[in-house]
C-alpha cells in the first residue's frame, strides 16, 4: 500500500500520539487496578486484564509506527520489524478471542447461573486467557518470521511470503477475515441473542435485585466493549478482504482510506475509558487513584518516617492498625457491588 501525502502523516501522527499516551497509561492503570484491589479480580475482570495487556502491548509500537509514516522509511532495523507486525497480529486475534470469550462468559452467566458457579472462575479465566494467547501464537508467529525490511529506494517493514507470493498473502487474508473477524462475531452475535431473549424472559435473574441489576450492569458492558470493537475492527477486516479478492486501481483515496481503516483500529485500545464511563467499581478505583483519600495520604505519611516510628512502638501499633483500615477503606471505596 502506497503511503499518503504529507497532510496524511501528520494526522496519522497526532492520532496515534494520542492513542499511543492515553492507551498506553490508561491499560496498565486498568492492569494495576485489577491486580491491586483482590475483590477486583473477578472472571470477567481476569478477562479485561487480559483485552488490557494486549492493548499496552500494540499503543508501545505506536511511536515507531509514528516514526515511519512521518520518514516514509522503516529506520529501526529487522528485529523492531519483526516485533511490530507480530504484536499487531497477536493483538488482533487475542483482543477478539478474548471478547468472545467474555460473551461466551455472560451467556452462561445469565441462561445458567447454576453452571456459572462451577466455570466463572478466576482460576479458569486465567488459564482461558493462556489459551487465547497460545491460538493467537498461531497467527503471531507465522508474522513474526515473514516479516523483514525490505529496501527498494526506501526500507519498508512488510510480509515477505513464499514462492508464488500472491497465493500464500490472499490465502492469509482469507484466514485473518474468518477466524478473526466472521466467526467471533457469529459467536458473539448468537450468545447476546439468547441472552436478549433471556433478559426478556424473566424480570429475576438471580432471586436478588441488587445482584441481578449488578449481572444486567456487567453484561452491558461486555456489549459496549464488543460493539466498539466491531465497529473499530470491521472497516479493516473489509478493506484487506475486498482488496485481496477483488483488483482495486491505486489512488490517494484508497491510500488515505486504508490509513484511516488502521487508525481506527488502533483507537479501540482507549478502552479504559469505557470502563471508566460504564462500570462504577472502575470509576471509583481510577478516582482513589488519581485523588487519594486523606487516610490514605496519612498512611504512605507514616510509611515513609518509618524509622522514627519504630523507635516508638506503641505509635507503630496504632500506624500500622491505622494503615490496615485505610486498605479497607480503599477496598470498599473501589469495591461495592
Amino acid at each position: 500500500m502506497e503511503r499518503g501525502g504529507r497532510e496524511t502523516s501528520i494526522i496519522i501522527t497526532a492520532l496515534y500520539s494520542i492513542v499511543c499516551v492515553v492507551g498506553l497509561v490508561g491499560n496498565v492503570l486498568v492492569m494495576y487496578i485489577i491486580v491491586r484491589y483482590t475483590k477486583m479480580k473477578t472472571a470477567t475482570n481476569i478477562y479485561i486484564f487480559n483485552l488490557a495487556l494486549a492493548d499496552a502491548l500494540v499503543t508501545s509500537t505506536l511511536p515507531f509506527q509514528s516514526v515511519n509514516y512521518l520518514m516514509g522509511s522503516w529506520p529501526f532495523g529487522d528485529v523492531l520489524c519483526k516485533m511490530a507486525m507480530s504484536i499487531d497480529y497477536y493483538n488482533m486475534f487475542t483482543s477478539i478471542f478474548t471478547l468472545t470469550t467474555m460473551s461466551v462468559d455472560r451467556y452462561i452467566a445469565v441462561c445458567h447461573p447454576v453452571k456459572a458457579l462451577d466455570f466463572r472462575t478466576p482460576h479458569n479465566a486465567k488459564i482461558v486467557n493462556v489459551c487465547n494467547w497460545i491460538l493467537s501464537s498461531a497467527i503471531g508467529l507465522p508474522v513474526m518470521f515473514l516479516a523483514s525490511t525490505v529496501t527498494c529506494n526506501i526500507v519498508d517493514c512488510k510480509l515477505i511470503f513464499p514462492h508464488p507470493s500472491w497465493y500464500w498473502e490472499t490465502l492469509m487474508k482469507i484466514c485473518v477475515f474468518i477466524f478473526a473477524f466472521i466467526m467471533p462475531v457469529l459467536i458473539i452475535t448468537i450468545c447476546y441473542g439468547l441472552m436478549i431473549l433471556r433478559l426478556k424472559s424473566v424480570r429475576m435473574l438471580s432471586g436478588s435485585q441488587e445482584k441481578d441489576r449488578n449481572l444486567r450492569r456487567i453484561t452491558r458492558m461486555v456489549l459496549v466493549v464488543v460493539a466498539v470493537f466491531i465497529i473499530c475492527w470491521t472497516p479493516i477486516h473489509i478493506f484487506v478482504i475486498i482488496t485481496a479478492l477483488v483488483k482495486v486501481p491505486s489512488s490517494t483515496l484508497l491510500t488515505v482510506t486504508w490509513h484511516f481503516c488502521i487508525a481506527l483500529g488502533y483507537t479501540n485500545s482507549l478502552n479504559p475509558v469505557l470502563y471508566g464511563y460504564l462500570d462504577e467499581n472502575f470509576k471509583r478505583c481510577f478516582r482513589e487513584f488519581c485523588t487519594p483519600s486523606p487516610s490514605v495520604l496519612e498512611m504512605k505519611s507514616s510509611s515513609r518516617t518509618g524509622a522514627t516510628i519504630r523507635k516508638l512502638p506503641e505509635r507503630e501499633n496504632n500506624s500500622a492498625n491505622t494503615g490496615e483500615r485505610s486498605n479497607q477503606q480503599v477496598d470498599r471505596l473501589c469495591l461495592k457491588e
